[in-house]
């Protein structure tokens, strides 16, 4: 399969943050057949292995998407609901989520006052999510309850797996599906590979909320060097500088030198030279990035023990947290060449 092929397996099923089950178990699946080992750790996240001797590599991608969960069901039947990761509220209305309720999945819509009975002052404010609730077609709550709703029951986003020009594919999810189609595709490439380094592909969870797999899974293994898998914003587009984000679709995978103004990750200096080293030798078009926003699983991985050397390797995305997440599918290829290229090399530099 290429590394595309997992994509559109991954990117279409279900998995908010602390609800992971369905990705960890396609990707344990997957994983079975490359590694010479597999777990599950008490926190849920996955960690396959291979290779037994030389410098520990793990390669991080978190397993969940953003999402919703159900918080209140009012006598009607309309769901009242609490937000799981970061989510614009602008982009919430009007969208179709899927309600994992316990007799099975349920079609639900965000809806909110019709902008017909809104005063003149409230049609130029954005509605909030605190005025949104979600309709399932119930009539009563008693019907809702019978319909396998309950209080915590998780929803994602009814997003369709599309191609657009070119190369270009949309889903929701891309964040962080990406990163763990590029581990599954690494693995299978390097399963009849004489390694000189151990490798650990680990799927983690709850990063939306808070980096929280990263950071046990990071201290079972202590591995001498890591990579977090995951997607990055683009300022390709209208509406975002590139001088605020020098990342384009289509030129290919993206390094991390500093994110979040390094509040997060600050690439450890000899990761970054293995990075620009593998990429001048193998010919990998490689995208830097000094980031003012967001992090990934490397801030808690390499603030884990005594410190572990890591670095960040993205896949370039627009509209990120959205149902329509956006990556180039080359970019996708590149990063996973990328990525096996540094496994292959790493035990010249750790």
């Amino acid at each position: 399969m290429s590394t595309l092929d997992y994509l559109k397996i991954l990117a279409t099923e279900k998995g908010i943050s602390g609800r992971e089950d369905n990705i960890r178990e396609y990707m344990k699946k997957e994983l079975e057949k490359y590694c010479d080992s597999i777990e599950t750790d008490k926190f849920g996240n996955l960690i396959a292995k291979k290779g037994s001797t030389g410098p520990k590599i793990m390669i991080a991608s978190h397993m969940d998407e953003i999402g919703l969960m159900v918080k209140y069901i009012d006598d009607k039947g309309f769901l009242k609901f609490t937000k799981i990761g970061g989510i614009n509220d602008q982009m919430l209305l009007n969208q179709k989520v899927i309600v994992h309720g316990n007799n099975g999945d349920i079609v639900g819509v965000l809806g909110s006052k019709p902008p017909h009975k809104m005063k003149e002052s409230e049609r130029n404010k954005l509605i909030s999510a605190e005025h949104m609730f979600i309709d399932i077609g119930a009539k009563n709550r008693e019907e809702a309850e019978k319909m396998g709703v309950e209080i915590g029951t998780a929803m994602s986003f009814k997003s369709e797996f599309d191609n657009l020009g070119g190369n270009v594919v949309s889903c929701k999810s891309f964040d962080n599906r990406a990163g763990c189609a590029v581990v599954l595709k690494t693995m299978e490439l390097l399963k009849d590979m004489d390694l000189k380094c151990q490798v650990y592909a680990v799927g983690t969870v709850q990063e939306e909320v808070g980096l929280k797999g990263a950071k046990t899974s990071a201290f079972g293994i202590n591995p001498d060097v890591a990579f977090a898998l995951d997607v990055t914003i683009c300022g390709d587009h209208p509406g975002i500088k590139l001088e605020d984000a020098p990342v384009e679709l289509g030129k290919g995978p993206v390094a991390t030198i500093v994110d979040a103004s390094g509040r997060g990750i600050i690439t450890h200096p000899t990761v970054l030279r293995m990075v620009r080293d593998v990429s001048k030798a193998d010919e990998i078009p490689v995208q830097y990035e000094v980031g003012e926003g967001g992090t990934t699983d490397a801030t808690a991985i390499h603030l884990t023990r005594d410190g572990i050397p890591t670095g960040v390797i993205s896949v370039p995305s627009r509209y990120i947290h959205t149902p329509v997440e956006v990556i180039d599918t080359e970019d996708l290829e590149k990063t996973t060449e990328l990525v096996v290229a540094c496994i292959k090399k790493v035990h010249e530099y750790f």
